[in-house]
């Protein structure tokens, strides 16, 4: 029996999976994050989450201990052709790494034309048309873009609050945040994350929190409706760079998940594109990466 792989290697979360030649699932596994931001030559960030992921995997198919893949493709967060950290070593005859963007692609469309917005703690786009031109937009990390992920929505949050408390005014979220990160004051909150206490990941974590009550806030409800239009002017920008117009647009990734999302992205969506054909995800971005992992 043949054995192919696919790796999702997220900001927030690793997520492997391993299947026979005729695409059945075997196995599932996950771990944590695998990008690379911020880490040097010695760092084993990437390397530990997609060999725990893809051990996990294994461990759920039962698979024997000598046990090969014959291609295993990982698509990584932010990945531009080389790897920072030690070099992942896993049990296959050929590892092959592109952008997660890549795989999101491929599992929404199964090799078919269209723009998928991927919106997780980062954001990025990526389109191909039926000439096999592709374009990447965004992605350019949480410094400077990820417009519409989870990160830039807390970001966005507690500069808001920071503003309004410089100014004087009272900030309906400020205690919102304060609260969620048991932090007494705003300088505190700052000061955590500067210091490396609160992660991107939870900042991405708080996101999702707010999302799901944000039917009952209309503090949270503005921002989700900011990152909705964010994202789609991420999928704008791409079509247009390509020529698809008309789409088929898709979005994954865990920011777009939720009803309350849907919805907003699909107004925002209507609005900004009303001739795009928006559609659901044929599978997800782990499902893209078997399905490159197993094409000839």
């Amino acid at each position: 029996m043949k054995l192919y792989g696919g790796i999702d290697a997220g900001q927030s979360r690793t997520v492997a999976t391993i299947a026979d030649e005729s695409g059945r699932e075997l196995g599932r596994g996950e771990a944590g994050p695998a990008d690379e931001i911020g880490q040097d030559a010695n760092s084993t960030r990437l390397r530990d989450a997609l060999r725990s992921a893809y051990d996990k995997a294994a461990a759920a198919a039962k698979l024997p201990a000598d046990a090969r893949c014959q291609r295993v493709v990982a698509g990584i967060s932010g990945y531009e052709g080389r790897v920072y950290g030690r070099a992942p070593e896993l049990p296959s005859r050929e590892l092959v790494f592109v952008h997660d963007a890549v795989i999101a692609h491929a599992g929404a469309f199964e090799g078919g034309p269209g723009v998928v917005v991927i919106a997780g703690t980062g954001s990025v786009s990526y389109g191909a048309n039926e000439r096999g031109e592709t374009v990447t937009v965004g992605g350019w990390g949480y410094l400077f873009g990820d417009e519409g992920s989870a990160f830039w929505f807390a970001r966005r949050a507690i500069e808001d609050a920071i503003r309004d408390e410089d100014a004087g005014k009272k900030n309906p979220f400020a205690q919102t945040l304060l609260h969620h990160f048991g932090r007494s004051s705003l300088h505190e909150l700052v000061r955590s994350f500067y210091a490396g206490e609160i992660s991107r990941t939870a900042l991405a974590e708080f996101a999702q929190a707010t999302i799901e009550r944000s039917g009952s806030d209309p503090a949270g409800e503005r921002y989700v409706q900011q990152c909705a239009q964010a994202l789609a002017d991420l999928a704008v920008r791409t079509m247009a760079r390509i020529g698809l117009h008309a789409g088929p647009l898709a979005f994954l990734g865990g920011m777009t998940k939720s009803a309350v999302m849907k919805s907003a992205i699909a107004s925002a969506v209507e609005e900004s594109a009303p001739e795009a054909k928006l559609i659901e995800p044929a599978g997800d971005a782990v499902s893209g990466a078997l399905f490159l992992a197993r094409k000839p």
